[in-house]
């Protein structure tokens, strides 16, 4: 029987050979990886450099230029927080701290039960509805103190 490490590199070489003779390839796997997954598993740069000829440092460097690219799993919810000027404008960066408190988590963290990551992202395309938030890729707009409430409570059930 092969160890948890032994097929995780197995799925790793299995996602790199269907994507492999592709042009450009590497995106594609990782998002194939990161969908398989949840997560990068600690191999991945290894295995996929290994496979498409490319440094653990190349492979390495687009997975940390991506935040949607992770290091461990994310909670059971993903909200993410609009940080960007649109949603500053009117009043997003309070909206982000009264997330952080009623969470109590920071930027990328995951409450320690699982039931949610936090997340910035910087621009969620909803400026008209600003501030926003995504929550588990279902965009929100008009986020105000009330429905930030009600959000945190849901994620935490």
């Amino acid at each position: 029987m092969r160890n948890d490490a032994g097929r995780t590199e197995e799925r790793l070489i299995d996602i790199v050979n269907g994507w492999s003779a592709r042009e450009a390839p590497l995106l594609p796997i990782l998002n194939e990886v990161q969908a398989s997954f949840g997560y990068m598993p600690d191999n991945a740069a290894e295995v996929i450099g290994r496979a498409l000829n490319l440094s653990r440092a190349e492979v390495h460097g687009v997975i940390s230029f991506y935040h949607d690219f992770r290091k461990e799993p994310a909670g059971r919810h993903v909200l993410k927080v609009c940080r960007a000027e649109a949603c500053q404008a009117v009043g997003g960066r309070e909206m982000a701290g009264h997330f952080k408190r009623l969470l109590g988590l920071d930027w990328h963290e995951t409450a320690a039960d699982g039931s949610v990551t936090l997340e910035p992202v910087y621009c969620l395309g909803l400026c008209a509805c600003a501030p926003a938030v995504m929550l588990d890729g279902e965009p929100i707009g008009r986020v105000d103190a009330e429905l930030a409430e009600d959000i945190a409570r849901e994620v935490r059930t």
